[in-house]
């Protein structure tokens, strides 16, 4: 086996290794948001996707200024891909519009998509002052 080959295979492994643990991070947290607050409003899929999003931030400046960037496949890719879902936040935003809740719907996805976007930002900037 060549060594690109190599390390296509080991990318590979860590990026289904770190999506297993982030979709199961998902699930527990999810739930453990539903409990909390109870149903009706989609709020685990928005703080998974807020958490996530602060995590995603927080990883890219630490990884570029401790040179970690190896382990993307593994947290980028795969733990905080399996984390967050787009297609779950679909899903829900869709739930509530044929349910007639426009207006819950309109606020889930401004909440998401701008609290998502703050996260990454936040986490960014958290780390940044941790490292400099």
């Amino acid at each position: 086996m060549r060594a690109t080959d190599a390390a296509m295979v080991h990318s590979l492994f860590s990026v289904a290794l770190g999506g297993a643990l982030g979709a199961s991070a998902r699930y527990l947290t999810s739930m453990g948001v539903v409990r909390l607050l109870g149903h009706g409003f989609p709020l685990g899929i928005i703080a998974v996707n807020v958490i996530g999003s602060f995590l995603m931030g927080a990883f890219v400046v630490l990884a570029a200024h401790r040179g970690l960037t190896h382990f993307s496949p593994l947290i980028m890719t795969g733990f905080l891909g399996g984390f967050t879902t787009f297609s779950a936040f679909s899903l829900e935003a869709v739930n509530l519009m044929q349910k007639g809740q426009m207006g819950s719907a309109t606020l889930y996805v401004g909440l998401s998509v701008a609290g998502s976007i703050a996260a990454l930002m936040l986490g960014m900037w958290i780390t940044r002052g941790f490292l400099t």
